[in-house]
């Protein structure tokens, strides 16, 4: 249909306060990560960083922008005092009630209705600012071993929350916590398993081909 054509970005800043997640978690240590490289860039390169990074987004009944990705760097913008950032639009939907609204976008996969234990939860359930967002330890840990290469970066919707299911099966939660880098290094080989090739970015060798 028409309106989900990609139409022309926002050309002015949208709050980061008036942003609706469309997850319900992320992972806090991801978040603290790009507070720390924040702090970290030059001031002057802070308007081209975040101009770089504009946020994608459906625009939703009574206009608001509702962001199908980089709600980590969205909130960790927010707890570091930036205000404002841009978005891309990538479909308005603005013309539909509420409920129709949320059931388009999940078909269209453009909402992830599951809290930190990995269970789908309502709709009525998704929090209604990215300060409402919980922390989900196994999506960090998904992160931060697709940085260390256990697997490639994904186009694929979510890709790290099923990753982080895929560990969250295998891998204790107070093991997580308490010996975060051990643990990491230690799904890393885990990752690339057989047990994960049906996972987006797979990047282990099956020995049957």
């Amino acid at each position: 249909m028409a309106m989900t054509h990609p139409v022309h970005p926002i050309l002015h800043p949208v709050r980061i306060k008036d942003l609706r997640p469309t997850q319900m978690t992320v992972g806090m240590r991801e978040v603290s990560a790009k507070r720390e490289e924040w702090r970290k860039r030059p001031r002057d390169s802070a308007g081209k960083y975040l101009g770089s990074h504009m946020i994608p987004a459906v625009l939703g009944p009574n206009g608001h922008p509702w962001i199908i990705d980089h709600h980590h760097l969205a909130l960790a913008m927010h707890l570091e005092g930036v205000t404002d950032v841009m978005v891309s639009v990538v479909a308005k939907l603005d013309a539909l009630p509420q409920k129709r609204f949320l059931a388009f976008m999940d078909a269209h996969n453009w909402l992830h209705p599951y809290d930190a234990k990995g269970k789908r939860r309502g709709f009525d359930e998704l929090p209604h600012a990215l300060t409402d967002l919980g922390d989900d330890p196994y999506r960090s840990l998904a992160g931060e071993v697709r940085r260390a290469g256990g697997y490639a970066k994904s186009p694929t919707p979510y890709t790290e929350f099923l990753w982080a299911d895929f560990f969250r099966d295998r891998i204790k939660l107070d093991k997580l916590n308490d010996h975060f880098a051990k643990v990491v290094a230690e799904a890393v080989p885990l990752a690339r398993h057989r047990e994960a090739k049906h996972l987006p970015g797979w990047a282990g060798v099956d020995s049957d081909d």
